[in-house]
């Protein structure tokens, strides 16, 4: 794969949160920014973790006791296993998953995520969510997903890439506009309102080597909800959302940079 598409001189989110959870798909920038932000906040490891836990939270949510059947995920990231396809195929080896990354190496592994069960279908396209068009119209998606019937859009660790407010809130809004009634949305949004200092150096780190984030209030979160029923508890820390609180209780709320919540589509 040429080195100019996976832009090794410049730090990438996935590969970056690959290092982080001992993966080998990475390069120096991304173990640079890695190493660096681990000494700034020493918890990242523990908030990407809790990032993918989140993940397969929801997702299994979603399909156990909501019935979703199809899945669009936007920001797949590197695989890792179990992948959201594993968590809700083992549910109902029925259910259909659209994966989308914008990185690559994503695409070198789509093999690995498109193995999903006999009954069911996963399919993966590349595509960066600021380009809603080309996911939706993508013959990937088209071919696997029936939009005309309920999906479940997760949006997990991606949303903080967007800089501008309007732009991260429009492409959202897109993604979700498509869906029929009855469909749901699992979302993360990136905060540093738990951690500012040594969130403001890890933000600094990640400009520094080309992949620049923004964080965003909670009250900012929760504008990605706009005309969406929230399930409960809400717009949350994510390592809080439907938890078991003897789990929560090992986690301090300074080790966790991202709100989380699941809504329904009215």
């Amino acid at each position: 794969m040429a080195p100019a598409r996976l832009r090794t001189h410049q730090a990438h989110g996935a590969r970056v949160y690959d290092y982080i959870l001992g993966g080998k798909d990475n390069y120096d920038v991304d173990r640079e920014v890695g190493d660096a932000s681990l000494r700034a906040w020493p918890a990242l490891s523990t908030h990407m973790r809790e990032a993918r836990t989140f993940m397969h939270r929801s997702a299994r949510y979603l399909a156990a006791e909501k019935g979703m059947r199809q899945f669009l995920d936007i920001g797949t990231g590197i695989p890792t296993s179990p992948n959201l396809h594993e968590v809700v195929q083992e549910i109902a080896p029925e259910t259909r998953v659209v994966y989308c990354d914008n990185d690559p190496i994503v695409l070198s592994h789509a093999r690995a995520l498109m193995k999903g069960s006999r009954e069911g279908r996963t399919s993966y396209l590349e595509a960066d969510m600021r380009d809603p068009e080309k996911i939706l119209n993508s013959r990937e998606l088209l071919e696997t997903l029936d939009l005309t019937q309920p999906t479940a859009l997760t949006v997990i660790s991606v949303v903080h890439f967007i800089l501008d407010e309007d732009e991260a809130l429009r492409v959202v809004k897109r993604l979700v506009d498509v869906l029929p009634s009855g469909s749901w949305v699992a979302l993360t949004i990136a905060t540093d309102e738990f951690a500012p200092e040594a969130l403001a150096k890890v933000a600094q780190n990640y400009a520094d080597h080309g992949e620049p984030l923004k964080w965003r209030t909670k009250a900012e979160a929760e504008r990605f909800f706009d005309g969406l029923e929230l399930e409960e508890p809400g717009v949350v820390q994510m390592h809080k959302w439907r938890r078991d609180p003897a789990e929560i209780a090992h986690i301090a709320d300074s080790d966790i940079a991202m709100y989380g919540a699941v809504a329904r589509k009215p």
